[in-house]
């Protein structure tokens, strides 16, 4: 395989383990939301706020890296590069990893916390929405942070 290729993998890879993990994140949270929307109703919007939220892992945080490198890094690396050297391919591949494993995560987990505060609606009244929704954005962070954290490593990267 050549070390173009492998470099070329990783963002979509990226991108892709992001996917997994929201889908799984926003099935979690719809499991948990169909048994409350079906006992009081006029909790549905509030299910589906909480319901959305881990699909940012894919949609802006997962997306922005794999665009910034197939459209910045990537194009930069082979203009220095006749063919990118295996070991920065490798480099390349292993934060994509990152930056997949991180978001894959980050959006399960955060499908989680907001299930535990969909089932919990029906009991408070909703009050727990506003909590639910901080503690949310707790996991969101992280998928922030992934996405940082691998467009910091990528550049560095591209000016070796």
């Amino acid at each position: 395989m050549s070390s173009d290729i492998l470099a070329f993998i990783g963002p979509g890879l990226a991108e892709g383990l992001a996917s997994v993990g929201s889908t799984l994140g926003i099935y979690i949270a719809i499991s948990a939301g169909i048994p409350v929307i079906s006992e009081d109703p006029a909790q549905r919007g509030r299910i589906f706020a909480l319901a959305f939220l881990p699909a940012t892992q894919t949609l802006v945080y997962g997306f922005i890296y794999m665009l910034m490198s197939y459209s910045a890094f990537l194009p930069s690396l082979l203009k220095k590069y006749s063919s990118i050297p295996p070991h920065i391919a490798a480099a390349v591949f292993g934060i994509s990893m990152f930056v997949g494993l991180v978001e894959l995560y980050s959006a399960y987990a955060q499908g989680k916390v907001c299930a535990d505060g969909a089932a919990q609606l029906i009991k408070t009244r909703g009050v727990i929405f506003g909590p639910t929704i901080i503690l949310a954005a707790y996991e969101e962070l992280f998928g922030i942070l992934g996405m940082v954290f691998g467009i910091m490593f990528m550049s560095i990267i591209t000016s070796w």
